[in-house]
């Protein structure tokens, strides 16, 4: 018996050009080279925020075990009163004024007593106090709260240890690393896979180019939302996106709030040095402490004739960052700030700004962090070692053509529509903007040189689109 031929399934009309799925096929193929180029250039800058950004997780640990002697002190019986420690700390430091007061948060730990020495930008003088003896067990230059080693750490994640000129870097690899994820999202989502689970989970065959370019793009797709939300809290602390986003914070009234500051009533004011700081110390922690505040705190001294603020330094979860003002010489409390009455964006802010440096959650906050610079390491390598198996000059004097995507032309509407989008991104963050265009413009010239023909080409079982070779000169597996 003859089998009767099936006849061809009719394929689809293709969507009218002006409609949002023509815009994205032409966006396609072009969203997958701007992965490829930007893969390629921006890969070393994710390579040391990820390596830097890993080795960040592990400061908490790191600061404790360099610099134990200055955070540690035996226990040997009851603390001193808090102003007899300030006062020790202040006769190490003649005529400075005091910035920032941190008694023992726990039995075992030293109070801090911090001074503006007229050092570079955020740092002070420190001066460590067992709170049992008062007796000063080091002094260090900190950053903010930072001890020298978690300082390095910091400055060389941020900036390379190269100040503003080096938060460049910083900016650029926060920035990229969103568009990254994104055109890997869309690419990854919309290949063309013999089952849907290979989107999402790496497969075992193959060649090495096809297994390699599996793993990345499932790897890539189960980190995406950690990646944009690094991207996103890394993006606040840049040059010039940060002071963009907190304009807008500012517009919208989304900053952080604080107990007031307003001079006193009656108060001529004086500089907070001398024998006088420990006493007021003393007095204004205990105002705190009797209105409820609890817990880890901060003590700022205010301008002088100004209230001090006592604020909570909890920063895991739940935050404890309620806060009260203080007069100095009377104790008396001039106002107060709970943290549950913050306004739900400053809240969201702090949580993102904490669980970025691995403090929200503690130990699995860190070990998450951990996961997520290991991932984008592994990514970025696998993605030079699939740019090598398909590099343009391969051995034997073989030549493989373009690449990916390198066969489709965007359409025109793509291209005015992504242009729009890198015009509108460059006001707000202009590293990302202006990297965008150049990115554009190589593109366009790299196809020239090409002289790619117009239309689509087809498209291999990985998405991208398939370069027309001649089978003799395919690179090996």
């Amino acid at each position: 018996m003859t089998a009767t031929p099936t006849a061809p399934r009719a394929r689809p009309e293709p969507p009218a050009p002006g409609a949002p799925a023509g815009i994205f096929r032409g966006l396609r193929p072009l969203i997958t080279r701007i992965h490829f180029y930007a893969g390629l250039v921006v890969g070393p800058f994710l390579l040391v925020a990820a390596i830097t950004g890993l080795l960040y997780t592990l400061t908490p640990q790191i600061e404790r075990w360099a610099h134990a002697d200055a955070l540690y002190a035996p226990v040997s019986g009851p603390e001193l009163p808090v102003g007899e420690q300030v006062a020790a700390a202040v006769a190490t430091q003649p005529g400075l004024p005091v910035t920032e007061v941190r008694p023992s948060p726990e039995p075992g730990v030293t109070t801090r007593v911090s001074f503006d020495a007229d050092l570079a930008p955020s740092y002070d003088r420190t001066v460590f106090v067992d709170p049992y003896t008062a007796e000063v067990r080091a002094t260090l230059d900190t950053y903010s709260e930072w001890l020298p080693v978690r300082a390095v750490i910091d400055n060389l994640h941020r900036s390379l240890l190269l100040g503003p000129p080096g938060q460049v870097y910083s900016e650029l690899a926060a920035s990229w690393l969103a568009v990254l994820t994104v055109s890997g999202l869309l690419v990854q989502l919309t290949r063309r896979v013999r089952a849907r689970r290979e989107r999402l989970l790496p497969r075992t065959g193959g060649s090495a180019r096809s297994r390699i370019r599996s793993w990345h793009g499932a790897v890539g797709v189960w980190a995406s939302v950690g990646f944009l939300f690094l991207a996103a809290t890394g993006l606040t602390w840049s040059q010039f996106a940060g002071s963009n986003v907190s304009s807008l914070r500012t517009a919208l009234d989304w900053t952080t709030p604080s107990v007031s500051g307003t001079p006193l009533a009656g108060s001529a004011g004086a500089p907070v040095t001398g024998d006088a700081v420990g006493a007021d110390t003393e007095r204004v922690l205990d105002a705190a402490r009797a209105d409820g505040l609890t817990g880890p705190v901060e003590v700022l001294p205010g301008d002088p004739g100004e209230a001090w603020s006592v604020i909570g330094t909890v920063r895991s979860w739940p935050t404890g960052m309620d806060s009260v003002a203080v007069d100095p010489a009377t104790g008396t409390i001039v106002d107060r700030l709970a943290f549950d009455d913050w306004p739900v964006a400053a809240k969201l802010a702090r949580w993102g700004v904490d669980a970025h440096m691995g403090l929200l959650f503690g130990v699995a906050n860190q070990i998450a962090l951990a996961a997520l610079a290991s991932a984008l390491i592994v990514l970025v390598v696998w993605g030079y070692r699939m740019w090598w198996l398909r590099r343009p000059t391969l051995p034997g004097g073989r030549r493989y053509a373009g690449p990916p995507g390198s066969r489709e032309r965007p359409s025109p509407a793509s291209v005015a529509l992504l242009a729009a989008v890198a015009v509108g991104i460059g006001l707000a963050m202009p590293v990302l903007g202006i990297s965008l265009v150049l990115f554009l413009l190589l593109d366009a010239a790299l196809a020239a040189r090409r002289g790619e023909p117009a239309g689509p080409d087809r498209v291999d079982a990985g998405g991208a689109a398939a370069e027309r070779v001649d089978p003799g000169t395919r690179p090996p597996p």
